[in-house]
């Protein structure tokens, strides 16, 4: 059986589905996984997964193509050309997968299921209701679950990707704590200040202190290290990440796809969570974390990208102080 599994936006969200891929992947012949361009390299790291189809959605992320820049008619062309069985469409509990259940039936996938809040009429053969307060991981799986894909009996659930390289050439002996402070939001990010006053009070703490960031956060990542931190900004494409952050004590972020590839190596997380969305469903999963911000914020459930409360002070009253004792606290227990 040719399995297709969709989920169509960022690299966090396409690490959370997969427990429900490996699921799909221990009843079928071969998976596809069907990502958008920020998802792919997610993707690219989950186990089970033997092909991607990368396609940008109109109705995904903060820049979509129009529909037609996105021509819709190639991709039902290639997914009818590739025959799949049956598609698996997973999205958040705020998005609807009607559009790319349309999308499959047009392209003649003989089975669809989903997760739907909205009546799909003859979209989905399986239309699953999530329960309350599940964590998007768990109601991923549980939509796997519902079209008959269940787990591997060995399969714990978590968060996994496939094995990543050793880094030690970039992060150097000894144990270490990453603080990545960049997320893809501007309402979900610790302000660089603060993050520099972590960095500096940790290294006081005696801790060796590694500052990650993407391409474009080599000038926020410089800031931050402060001469103190070693600086990989720019320097960890996401397998290359994976490593450095397998190999971490604790992984200091904020609610950003690094959080969820902490939880996929199996690394502890002071995750600094602006409530902006639910922590219940989007903080780390399945490793142990501190949960750090004022969750009952103006700017709760608010979905925003940008703080719409003056001085961001949900993540900003967390100081430096909070976040070495936090630390600490996730060594304790680790020991």
């Amino acid at each position: 059986m040719k399995a297709l599994v969709v989920r169509l936006d960022s690299f966090g969200d396409v690490l959370l589905a997969g427990p429900a891929v490996r699921a799909v992947a221990a009843h079928s012949s071969g998976v596809t996984m069907l990502c958008g361009p920020r998802g792919e390299p997610a993707a690219r790291l989950l186990p089970g997964v033997d092909e991607v189809i990368v396609w940008a959605a109109p109705w995904e992320g903060v820049d979509p193509p129009s529909v037609q820049e996105a021509d819709v008619d190639d991709l039902v062309r290639r997914l009818r050309e590739a025959a799949f069985d049956v598609a698996l469409v997973l999205t958040s509990f705020h998005q609807s997968p009607l559009p790319t259940a349309l999308l499959l039936r047009m392209a003649g996938v003989g089975r669809i299921g989903a997760d739907s809040v909205d009546h799909p009429g003859r979209l989905l053969d399986v239309r699953h209701r999530r329960l309350p307060g599940r964590h998007e991981a768990e109601a991923a799986l549980d939509t796997a679950v519902a079209m008959g894909f269940r787990p591997h009996p060995g399969d714990d659930g978590r968060l996994r990707v496939l094995p990543p390289p050793d880094t030690i050439a970039l992060t150097g002996n000894g144990p270490y704590v990453v603080v990545h402070p960049g997320a893809s939001a501007p309402a979900r990010a610790w302000s660089p200040g603060r993050c520099a006053e972590a960095v500096a009070l940790l290294a006081d703490a005696g801790h060796r202190v590694i500052v990650t960031g993407g391409p474009g956060e080599t000038e926020l990542t410089r800031r931050v290290s402060g001469g103190t931190a070693v600086d990989l900004g720019g320097k960890t494409e996401p397998r290359i990440l994976a490593g450095v952050l397998r190999t971490a004590d604790v992984v200091v972020c904020g609610n950003t796809g690094p959080a969820h590839l902490a939880a996929a190596v199996g690394t502890p997380v002071v995750s600094l969570f602006a409530p902006v969305v639910p922590a219940e469903r989007w903080g780390p999963y399945g490793v142990p974390s501190v949960l750090l911000g004022d969750q009952g914020a103006p700017c709760a459930d608010s979905r925003a990208r940008n703080c719409p409360v003056p001085g961001h002070p949900c993540l900003d009253e967390v100081t430096g102080q909070d976040v070495v004792q936090a630390v600490r606290k996730l060594l304790k227990e680790r020991a």
